[in-house]
């Protein structure tokens, strides 16, 4: 079991608490300074204005709220801002979403009672999704209407997914033997005021993010493996003048992959130790197409974008993202904007940027296998039957073309496509959330076009008969794809095989 808050959470355990489904407890230091904080602004709130306590909402902040309607108006906020709409985020998501939901409040700087804590954790440990929809977040005073649906279930109403079914709230809670939070000042803004949907779905695709990277990493390698490529373009010498680390971690990857590759070439021994031709014409090829020979400064870029923005994440996740801030030590009440996205949605939409460049490269690569004239080693569309009457993979190139030809598009940013609502008092937000979104989408797009990517690449393997020449790692994937499909040489539907191979290149290790 897991303990946290009695530290910034680290992403090791992250992934553990989540995909893992590691239970969790709650440290004695984080319930005191809970406690504490809870305390503090029952005292401090008496005869003063504090937003979202004793006033309004947003623009209607200047209307004061009677002692005797304030516990209503949190359930008001709370009811009035479900209004969520389109599909449902995945578990997974609402997972992320939980955690950096109850890790925030953990940090004893909004003023909850420890109802809500317990509940979060329990939440977390059986497994209760909330159901939370993709539409509603603006990503300025956080993500308002999805952590709604989320309140909303921790007071006892609407629904949730258990097992892969979904439920009244009231039924799961009784089943447990739990009870809804008690609101006592102001856990409904508490619970609603803050970036964790667009950092729990951020975070769910830097993980993703992770595996496409090693994925990619191993394709371009393995690609480089049956054309029998020079060993210089992934070389510790020729990278490590770039000064750049993820170039360098990148060429280090293929480094490590093709250490044991019985195919690749040194050029020193090719090329640098023949005597000169007469003639005017390299009957060999002198350098590789940029898709393989530019792996590392093609992928480097994606890498360091993935690993920045997954220090901002961490950070975040770690952050105090509330308003108004509670804080016991300084005896205040601070007023801001730390629900405000813009740090996950910068983050967000670099991502989607770089992933959808790994996936023009997985595209490149593909028309490289697939076009017999560039590779001069295959038959056309790596068609392993009788050429013209069979067709390979000819079909399942289009998708993967069409796949990347939208994630182009999708890559468009989200985070300079303010527009100003809620009576313009949100007059410059950051659409967190919709970047997150789609960045999901792109990551989801790049799974399926490697899987197209791979599934041609085990078939060039056996054309070219090098099962036994190829690296460790590479025949390591090799012999998991071909679990999944065997060599084909007469046409078949491949849609089911596709979406098996997306499948498993999401559970894809290394």
């Amino acid at each position: 079991m897991l303990k946290i808050g009695h530290k910034n959470i680290e992403p090791g355990d992250i992934f553990k608490i989540v995909y893992k489904k590691e239970k969790i407890t709650v440290s004695e230091e984080a319930f005191r300074k809970v406690s504490e904080s809870f305390d503090f602004l029952k005292e401090f709130s008496k005869n003063k204005v504090i937003y979202g306590i004793n006033t309004g909402f947003g623009p209607m902040a200047q209307y004061k709220i009677s002692e005797k309607d304030q516990i209503n108006l949190q359930y008001n906020l709370i009811r009035s801002h479900s209004a969520g709409a389109g599909e449902l985020l995945s578990e997974n998501c609402v997972r992320f979403t939980m955690l950096a939901r109850l890790n925030t409040l953990l940090k004893g700087y909004s003023g909850v009672n420890t109802t809500v804590i317990n509940l979060l954790k329990d939440f977390l440990n059986f497994e209760i999704y909330p159901n939370i929809y993709k539409h509603g977040g603006v990503g300025a005073s956080g993500d308002l209407v999805q952590l709604s649906h989320l309140a909303l279930t921790l007071i006892g109403e609407g629904k949730v997914r258990y097992k892969n079914k979904e439920y009244d709230t009231a039924y799961i809670l009784k089943k447990f033997n739990l009870k809804p939070v008690e609101i006592k000042i102001r856990e409904g803004l508490a619970l609603i005021n803050g970036t964790s949907v667009m950092t729990g779905i951020s975070l769910s695709n830097i993980f993703c993010a992770e595996k496409l990277i090693n994925i990619s990493v191993l394709i371009s390698s393995t690609i480089n493996e049956i054309v029998i490529s020079y060993d210089d373009h992934f070389s510790c010498e020729l990278n490590k003048v770039k000064l750049h680390k993820g170039q360098e971690e990148i060429a280090k990857k293929m480094r490590n992959i093709l250490s044991e590759s019985k195919l690749i070439k040194e050029r020193k021994n090719c090329l640098y130790n023949k005597k000169s031709e007469s003639s005017f014409y390299f009957e060999e090829r002198v350098q590789e197409y940029y898709s393989l020979r530019c792996v590392p400064q093609i992928l480097g870029p994606v890498y360091d974008t993935t690993e920045y923005a997954k220090n901002i994440l961490v950070n975040e996740i770690n952050s105090v993202n509330d308003n108004p801030i509670i804080d016991k030590e300084n005896n205040n009440v601070y007023h801001g904007g730390n629900f405000h996205g813009d740090y996950i949605a910068l983050e967000a939409d670099k991502l989607k940027i770089a992933i959808t460049k790994l996936s023009m490269l997985a595209e490149r690569q593909l028309n490289f296998l697939m076009n017999d004239k560039l590779n001069k080693i295959l038959p056309p569309f790596v068609n392993l039957g009788t050429l013209g009457l069979n067709l390979g993979m000819q079909g399942a190139q289009f998708t993967a073309v069409s796949t990347v030809a939208e994630n182009q598009t999708l890559s468009n940013p989200m985070y300079v496509h303010s527009i100003p609502n809620n009576n313009d008092n949100q007059d410059i937000v950051s659409m967190g959330t919709n970047a997150a979104l789609l960045t999901q989408k792109i990551i989801n797009n790049t799974f399926e076009v490697l899987a197209i990517e791979v599934i041609t690449l085990v078939q060039a393997i056996d054309y070219l008969g090098y099962q036994n020449k190829i690296s460790k790692k590479s025949r390591k994937l090799y012999d998991e794809i071909r679990e999944i499909i065997p060599t084909f040489k007469k046409d078949s539907v491949l849609y089911p095989t596709i979406k098996k191979v997306t499948d498993h290149l999401k559970l894809f290790s290394n």
